[in-house]
C-alpha cells in the first residue's frame, strides 16, 4: 500500500480518539539489495523490502509509540488503536487539522533508479573492483567489495495538518584491501556512496576506488610504525570531516544538551572554537549521503550554522527538543526505521572552508605529521575527549610531505582542539558512514578544509631513547 491523504488522516483520528492531545504518523517501504563479493566469490545477494508504519501519541511531556508491518489500511488503524488505548487519557477527544501535502524540492537528483539495473550488471562491477585490486600488488593478500542500494519511500503525517512525502536513494559501493608483508597485515578501504542514482558508479569511478584502497593497504604494510608524542598535525581535506563529526558534532545534538551530557550544554553564545571555525550541518547539499529533503518528523532539511566565527549558535533539533531548548527546528529528527522514535542526528556536518591555500599549511610545519586518512574512533560526549585511528599519514619534514606511518591515532579534547586550529585551508573534502546512536544507525556524510593543529598528541610506537 501507499499512504493516502484519508489513510493518514483517520490513523490520526483513531490515535487521538482516547485523549492524545498530538499524533505523528510515520510510514516507510524500504527496498534493499546487499552484495557481497568475498575470496573471490559471491558470497553474499540479499533483497528485501520492508513496509511498516510507526504512531506517536503525546499528553504534555507524556507519549507513547506503536509500530508494526502494514500491508493495508486496516494494519494502519490497528496500530493507531494500540497507540490510542496506550495513552488513554481523560482530556476529550481533540480534532485533527485538515491534512494538507505539500511537495518539498529534492536536494539530489536520480537519473538511473538502480532498481532498474540488472543484478548482472552489479555483480560484474564489484568482479571488475576485485580483478583490478588483486593485479594492484603482490602483497594484496585479501579483497572483499560490497555493494548496497536502499530505496526509502516514506511519508509523514501529523495531527497539525501535515503531510509530506520523501524519497531517498542511497548506494555505497566500498573496497576493503588487505596487504601482508612478512608477518604484518594492514587494510586499505575506499568507498564511493551518495544519494545519487545508479549513474554514480561508472567504470572510472570503480577503478579510482578499488586503487585507493589497494594503494593505502600495500602502502600501510610497507610503512614504518608512527611515532608516539606530541605533534603540529595537518589534517588533508582528503580526510574527510571524521573530526569534526565524533569530537564536536554529537556534542552539538540537542538531546545531550536538554540533559547536560554535552560539553556543549548551556553554552549558547559563549565563544568554543578558534574564529576560524564555523560548523555547518546541512542536509540538503546535492548528492551527499546524509542528504534528504525532510527528516523523519517532516521538517524540512536546511542548511543550520552551529558555530560560527567560533561562536556557538544553536543546537541539532527534533521537534520536542527544540520547543524544550526555546531553539528553531533544525530538520535533525531521524529514525533508522518506523520502528524506532526518532532523535537528535546530523547529516552532513562540516567545518566551513576558510581562506588559506592547503599547500601553504603543509609548507609552514617544519617537523610534524600530515593526515590524509581517518577511520573510526571513540569520543565522550561529556568531557570531550576523543581518540581517532589514523589510516593514512605522513611525516612532514622542511614543510613537505615525507615518509608514510601507520598505526596513528589523534587523542584530543573536542573544544580545546577546534580552539588550537590557527590555519583553515580554502578547499573542502568529504568523507561517508553509517552514524550510530542509541542503537539506530544513520547515513551521513562529513567535510573539513585543510586544518592546522599547533599541538595535538598522536599515539603510536614509543621510540627508545638514544
Amino acid at each position: 500500500m501507499a499512504v493516502t491523504e484519508q489513510d493518514a488522516a483517520r490513523a490520526l483520528r483513531t490515535a487521538l480518539s482516547r485523549g492524545g492531545e498530538w499524533a505523528e504518523l510515520f510510514w516507510e517501504r524500504h527496498n534493499v539489495v546487499t552484495l557481497t563479493l568475498d575470496d573471490n566469490k559471491l558470497e553474499d545477494a540479499i533483497t528485501g523490502v520492508d513496509q511498516g508504519a510507526g504512531i506517536r501519541v503525546t499528553v504534555g511531556d507524556r507519549g507513547v509509540y506503536a509500530n508494526g508491518n502494514v500491508n493495508d489500511g486496516d494494519d494502519l488503524l490497528a496500530i493507531a488503536g494500540r497507540a490510542a488505548a496506550a495513552i488513554a487519557d481523560d482530556g476529550g477527544v481533540r480534532e485533527v487539522t485538515a491534512i494538507s501535502a505539500d511537495e518539498l524540492p529534492r536536494p539530489s537528483t536520480v537519473a538511473i533508479d538502480p532498481r532498474t539495473v540488472p543484478i548482472e550488471r552489479k555483480v560484474e562491477l564489484m568482479k571488475l573492483a576485485n580483478e583490478r585490486a588483486r593485479a594492484f600488488d603482490p602483497r594484496v593478500h585479501q579483497v572483499t567489495v560490497l555493494y548496497r542500494e536502499s530505496v526509502q519511500d516514506i511519508v509523514v503525517a501529523n495531527s497539525e495538518g501535515r503531510f509530506r512525502k520523501d524519497r531517498r536513494t542511497r548506494l555505497v559501493f566500498g573496497v576493503l584491501v588487505t596487504a601482508k608483508q612478512g608477518d604484518v597485515l594492514e587494510s586499505g578501504y575506499k568507498a564511493k556512496a551518495g544519494t545519487e542514482g545508479f549513474e554514480m558508479l561508472t567504470d572510472a569511478v570503480v577503478l579510482e576506488t578499488t586503487g585507493t584502497a589497494a594503494r593505502l593497504a600495500v602502502q600501510n604494510v610497507a610503512a614504518e610504525p608512527a611515532p608516539a608524542g606530541t605533534y603540529t598535525v595537518v589534517l588533508s581535506s582528503e580526510a574527510g570531516g571524521t573530526l569534526i563529526h565524533e569530537s564536536v558534532g554529537h556534542g552539538l545534538e540537542a538531546d545531550l544538551n536538554l540533559k547536560g551530557m554535552s560539553v556543549y550544554s548551556g553554552r549558547l553564545g559563549q565563544k568554543v572554537a578558534s574564529d576560524l571555525i564555523t560548523v555547518l550541518d546541512d542536509g540538503t547539499d546535492p548528492g551527499k549521503r546524509g542528504t534528504q529533503a525532510m527528516d523523519d518528523e517532516g521538517t524540512q532539511t536546511h542548511r543550520t550554522v552551529l558555530i560560527e566565527n567560533g561562536i556557538l549558535k544553536t543546537y541539532l533539533s527534533d521537534k520536542k527538543h527544540a520547543r524544550k531548548l526555546g531553539i528553531a527546528e533544525s530538520g535533525n529528527g531521524r529514525r533508522e526505521s518506523f520502528r524506532h522514535l526518532p532523535i537528535c542526528r546530523m547529516t552532513t556536518t562540516m567545518i566551513a572552508p576558510g581562506t588559506s591555500d592547503p599547500a601553504a599549511i603543509l609548507a609552514s610545519v617544519k617537523d610534524g605529521i600530515f593526515v590524509k586518512g581517518m577511520g573510526g574512533g571513540q569520543v565522550d560526549v561529556v568531557s570531550g575527549n576523543f581518540a581517532f585511528e589514523i589510516t593514512e599519514c605522513y611525516r612532514i619534514r622542511d614543510g613537505k610531505q615525507a615518509e608514510p606511518l601507520r598505526g596513528a591515532t589523534l587523542v584530543g579534547q573536542g573544544p580545546t582542539l577546534m580552539s588550537e586550529i590557527d590555519m583553515v585551508g580554502s578547499d573542502l573534502g568529504y568523507s561517508v558512514g553509517t552514524c550510530g546512536k542509541d542503537g539506530q544507525g544513520a547515513p551521513v556524510a562529513d567535510a573539513q578544509p585543510t586544518l592546522r593543529i599547533p599541538s595535538v598528541v598522536v599515539g603510536g610506537k614509543v621510540m627508545a631513547q638514544a
